[in-house]
């Protein structure tokens, strides 16, 4: 099974209409007739579906990584009610999901052309014969606890915010970095029942406990006492109610007063229903919705009570609760954390519940996974099991549609984005007032809380006896799987790191401040891509739609900011520009990039001439000037766009250099990438000839590039070339995506050929670079002397079960080559090559030049590094960061940027997004160089007490 660049959609599918439910896994390049089974779950009230669709791949942003574009698709997840199973059938019948097409029909895995049926749950044996009559399909049992715990270690390692507790009407999202954060743990699995499973590890399993009274005894009491009928309306109408009018309370017994003595506070619950005893009513005098909060709260005490009793008694630390029984809904969540919370303390504990998003799929996922015959890679390490190397793979985005209705999707299904257009004109001015009204509830439910906690102890937590807030969308995301993705291994603390340089989530007035910068400059945003496509209606229409689908989404985040999980500022950034692409807009600023790279190439060579006749310091001070400089170009930041209006791009830039030559600068450690730069220079080397050019202090240079146009061109284009003329290797990496004006790979590739033409330095690297390439299969190789990487597993078995290995390893230089690994002795300067060592966690640990001679010349110069003047070929290599945002996540990058790192000492990180909103405090293994002009003033202000325009070059050395 390949599942190279899987991602979850959320489209708008016909099933995803019908059933409004989970979001739909894509693979990209797994060839459908591979796939011959779907799985389901067969609940006693619930039926989970999880079947393959084929889906054209989409393109990989030029990464050029050598990966196959075959037919993909998706995994999709609807649910139907167990009752109703012949909805179900007729839905599978619809849509031909048990007929096999093309090479997979009449074969042995799908005989008769019938896919394989894998079914869990013991809906499995009772309704085997109506499947095998309506459709012809046998099902195929798989063991429902064992299938619940595989998807459950599934989500859990996937997904960062998987997971989350649930207090005071606020979600907290928690993760798992290392398996030690996972196991052991107690899964409460609540559907009719409940099962209590005690997980401590892969496969290790075993049914500790469970109860009769889950979510089926809370479907039918309710249904009996209130006439409701479906499982969402009773959930609903809960919401609404108070059940202290039924209940009876420890107040009720001790005149409205607390029993301190023994804990208990007056709104404890002494009697579920006790409270009707006397009142001496019929039950049609009771509002239903006080009846439906009784039932919920006696059945999520009594579950959470349970479950916290089996994880003391089996010394479990973790407890996760899933089923469809919970649903995002509050009360429930509330009611059994409030369980676990108070039993606990009164055990001087601090346990907590912890809920899961994707909760009614456990089961279904897990059966997806079990079934399928994948054979586990021959190796396997601890580190590639720790939840953080398996994320790296899953990044979650978020469309149009379901995240901001809450799955509740009406009207025909959409076959192209003229349709989901129309979708969005007419949703919005419905959600307009749908948005007010859920305003409207969240301030009552909010003013509840305060009410109900005003004068009231909560020593011990105890819920307040009004709603807690909305109901949660728990299904809100869409993930995107690509296997072929790492951490990058030159991250000093790759276990806590995080990309995001302010917490957004945790001050709520810095994330309105960045909502409503997004929500500004949508007007700016809609106009570019309108005149991207030629201002033609559709693409007018197509432009007006996407400015409100990102204006919803924004006031969603504002209104409910756990809607979409804990959102960091580099998410908002990156969901804009999916939403671009979302309405069928690739490259926005595409005319801008193509103008601004024509003008700044047009003035390279005069730069470059200019630059060459200074002495050596005086040159890199310049080379340091120009990236600020340049870094001015920026059309994400409003008050770029303002100079843009008023003046050249060359007129910009010089008047930058100008005013840049005036130090210091807000952040300034020049001086220390100085002494480093310098540190090779030989006794009586003249650095004060413009024909100086020192020995090189590094080996190779990965350089995380911005801004097209005169920000690469003018700015990081000569830096780069100096470092080549010194002979050091430099990787220049780019988005692989759009965003903004920042320069795509693809792009990069081309102008460094037009480049090419003007400077023989850049096109000699740029031609050893590709020949070097050539014998290394198209990737980027490690520098000579060095191994590269084992390659990682892309199945999804194997991140079910913590296989496969993306660390990076360094076997001895004489062991055999393992069809990845370049080692070429023969380029490594004195005849000797330095391997890095691997760290703990499967990193390489490359090493920085540490044993670099001084300037007196005193010691031998690292045999790794080229002599001073030897005639090594240094090469230019461009690789894709394998992402589309303004900003850097280097939880995840493509391992062909992850093997160009092998041999890096440097690593220089340019420009606001990825230097300043992200990766400002990110400590490398290597020396790092950080460089941006910060063109908000806000931003300024709070990080650095500054103003706009004031520059950050922060160089960071080795260790």
């Amino acid at each position: 099974m390949d599942l190279t660049g899987a991602k979850i959609s959320q489209q708008l599918s016909e099933d995803y209409r019908r059933r409004r439910d989970a979001p739909s896994i894509v693979l990209p390049h797994q060839d459908a007739e591979y796939i011959r089974h779907i799985a389901i779950d067969i609940g006693g009230s619930l039926i989970k579906l999880v079947y393959f669709s084929p889906e054209e791949a989409a393109d990989n942003g030029g990464d050029a990584n050598g990966h196959r574009q075959n037919t993909g698709g998706k995994l999709h997840f609807v649910k139907f009610e167990t009752a109703r199973i012949d909805e179900c059938i007729d839905f599978i019948e619809a849509k031909g999901l048990h007929r096999v097409s093309g090479a997979g029909a009449g074969s042995g895995d799908a005989p008769d052309g019938k896919v394989r049926v894998v079914a869990t749950g013991g809906g499995a044996y009772k309704y085997a014969d109506i499947f095998q009559e309506r459709l012809g399909v046998l099902l195929e049992k798989a063991d429902e606890m064992e299938c619940a715990v595989a998807g459950c270690n599934f989500l859990l390692r996937a997904i960062l915010h998987e997971a989350f507790t649930f207090e005071a009407g606020q979600a907290h999202f928690v993760s798992s970095n290392a398996d030690s954060d996972l196991f052991p743990y107690l899964l409460v699995n609540i559907g009719s029942g409940v099962s209590m499973l005690k997980v401590t590890g892969e496969g290790q399993y075993a049914r500790v406990s469970g109860s009769s009274l889950g979510g089926g005894t809370f479907w039918g009491l309710c249904r009996l006492l209130t006439k409701c009928r479906g499982f969402d309306e009773m959930l609903e109408l809960s919401m609404r109610g108070d059940n202290a009018k039924v209940d009876m309370l420890v107040g009720d017994i001790y005149g409205e007063r607390d029993y301190t003595s023994i804990g208990l506070s007056a709104t404890t619950i002494a009697s579920s229903f006790g409270k009707v005893v006397s009142q001496g009513k019929d039950l049609e005098d009771y509002d239903p919705a006080d009846i439906a909060m009784a039932l919920c709260r006696m059945v999520s005490y009594n579950i959470g009570h349970l479950a916290y009793l089996n994880a003391k008694r089996y010394g479990l630390p973790r407890v996760f609760f899933g089923g469809f029984f919970i649903r995002g809904h509050p009360y429930t969540m509330e009611t059994i954390s409030f369980a676990i919370r108070f039993w606990s303390k009164l055990d001087k504990g601090e346990m907590k519940a912890k809920f899961l998003r994707h909760e009614g799929f456990l089961g279904a996922v897990g059966a997806f996974l079990k079934v399928h015959p994948m054979t586990p890679p021959k190796e396997s390490t601890t580190s590639a099991r720790e939840p953080r190397k398996v994320r790296a793979r899953f990044v979650e985005r978020f469309s149009m549609g379901a995240p901001f209705a809450g799955g509740e999707v009406t009207g025909p299904a959409f076959s192209d984005v003229a349709e989901k257009v129309d979708w969005v004109e007419k949703f919005v001015r419905l959600g307009t007032a749908a948005t007010q009204a859920a305003r409207s509830e969240h301030d009552r439910a909010q003013a509840g809380l305060a009410r109900a906690s005003s004068g009231t102890e909560w020593s011990m937590g105890e819920p307040p006896s009004s709603p807690a807030g909305p109901r949660m969308n728990l299904h809100v995301g869409v993930l995107h799987y690509t296997p072929f993705r790492e951490p990058f291994p030159l991250l000093a603390e790759p276990v806590t790191y995080t990309p995001d340089t302010l917490d957004i989530w945790g001050d709520r007035t810095e994330m309105d401040y960045w909502l409503g910068v997004l929500g500004a400059q949508i007007p700016t945003v809609v106009e570019k891509a309108m005149a991207s496509e030629g201002a033609t209606s559709g693409a007018q229409r197509r432009a007006s739609a996407f400015g409100r689908a990102l204006a919803a989404h924004l006031a969603k985040i504002r209104l409910e900011p756990g809607a979409y999980g804990q959102l960091g500022l580099s998410d908002l950034f990156g969901m804009r520009e999916e939403c671009l692409r979302e309405f069928g807009f690739a490259d926005v600023y595409r005319l801008d990039k193509d103008r601004e790279n024509a003008a700044a190439l047009a003035v390279l060579p005069d730069l470059l001439r200019e630059l060459d006749a200074l002495p050596a310091r005086t040159r890199l001070t310049a080379l340091v000037e120009g990236v600020l400089a340049a870094n001015i170009f920026d059309w994400g930041a409003q008050a770029c766009v303002d100079l843009y209006h008023n003046g050249t791009i060359l007129e910009i830039y010089r008047q930058a250099r100008t005013q840049l030559s005036r130090r210091p600068w807000r952040v300034d450690t020049f001086d220390a990438l100085a002494d480093c730069w310098f540190s090779r220079v030989p006794q009586g080397m003249d650095l004060d000839s413009g024909a100086a050019v020192p020995p090189a202090p590094f080996r190779r240079v990965i350089m995380f590039v911005d801004n097209a146009g005169a920000d690469v061109v003018l700015g990081m284009v000569p830096l780069a070339r100096e470092l080549l003329r010194m002979g050091t290797d430099v990787v220049l990496v780019a988005n692989s995506l759009p965003a903004i004006n920042d320069i795509t790979a693809p792009e990069l590739r081309a102008l460094l050929d037009a480049a090419g033409s003007l400077c023989p330095t850049i096109k000699a690297a740029r031609e050893a670079a590709l020949r070097a390439k050539r014998r290394n299969d198209g990737r980027i190789p490690a520098y000579p002397g060095l191994r590269s990487c084992v390659p990682s597993s892309g199945r999804l078995v194997d991140l079910s079960h913590g296989h496969g290995s993306p660390g990076f390893s360094t076997p001895p230089l004489g062991a055999a080559d393992n069809g990845r690994a370049s080692i070429d002795r023969s380029e490594a300067a004195g005849g000797s090559a330095r391997t890095s060592g691997e760290g703990a966690d499967g990193s390489v640990a490359a090493s920085g030049p540490a044993a670099r001679a001084a300037a007196d010349g005193a010691g031998p110069a690292p045999a790794w590094l080229p002599a001073a003047g030897s005639a090594r070929e240094a090469r230019l290599y461009v690789c894709g960061n394998g992402q589309g945002s303004p900003c850097l996540d280097l939880r995840r990058v493509p391992d062909t940027l992850a093997d160009a790192t092998v041999g890096a000492d440097l690593v220089v990180v340019e420009g606001m997004g990825r230097a300043i909103h992200t990766n400002y405090r990110t400590r490398f293994r290597c020396a790092v160089l950080k460089v941006a002009m910060i063109k908000n003033q806000h931003l300024a202000e709070s990080l650095f007490g500054g103003n706009v325009y004031d520059c950050v070059c922060l160089f960071e050395p080795e260790g």
